[in-house]
C-alpha cells in the first residue's frame, strides 16, 4: 500500500502494525503541534496567537482526515462498515458533551461514552481482521512478504 493511499484512502484494509504506527506518528506530531503553539503563539500578542491557531489548524485538519481513514481502513479489515466510525469517533464526544451538560445525571452518559470508547478501541486496535479475502479486499497479512 502506498503512502497516499495509507494516509489519504478510505478504501482498502489495514491490519494492526501500520495502524499503530500511523497513529502513533500522528500522536506524536499532535504532541509536538501543542508544544509549539505554548511555546510560541501564546504570548499576549493577539496577531501571533491568530497566525498559530491558524497555522495549527491548517495541519490539525488534514491529521483528522488520516485518522478517519486509517479508522476506516482498520474497519474494513474487520469486514465492517466505516460508518461505524460514528460510533466509536464521533458518539463518544456527543455523549461526553450532553452528560457535561447534565451536570451529576449525566453520569450514565459519560460512563456509556467510556464504554464505547474501549469498545472503539479494542475493536480497531486489538483484535485481528477478517482472515482471507472479504467484502473490502484480500487479507493484507497475506499480501506482506
Amino acid at each position: 500500500m502506498s503512502m497516499m493511499q495509507l494516509l489519504f484512502s478510505f478504501q482498502g484494509r489495514l491490519n494492526r502494525q501500520p495502524y499503530w504506527l500511523t497513529s502513533i506518528a500522528i500522536v506524536v506530531v499532535v504532541m509536538l503541534l501543542v508544544v509549539f503553539a505554548v511555546a510560541t503563539g501564546f504570548d499576549g500578542d493577539l496577531a501571533a496567537s491568530a497566525l498559530v491557531l491558524v497555522l495549527l489548524a491548517i495541519i490539525y485538519i488534514p491529521l483528522i482526515w488520516i485518522g478517519f481513514a486509517l479508522g476506516a481502513k482498520r474497519l474494513h479489515d474487520r469486514n465492517k462498515s466505516a460508518w461505524w466510525l460514528i460510533v466509536f469517533y464521533v458518539l463518544p464526544g456527543i455523549l461526553s458533551g450532553i452528560g457535561n451538560q447534565m451536570g451529576m445525571a449525566g453520569a450514565v452518559l459519560h460512563l456509556a461514552s467510556v464504554v464505547i470508547s474501549i469498545w472503539g478501541f479494542i475493536e480497531l486496535g486489538c483484535l485481528r481482521g477478517t482472515r482471507g479475502p472479504n467484502a473490502y479486499g484480500p487479507d493484507p497479512l497475506t499480501l506482506a512478504p
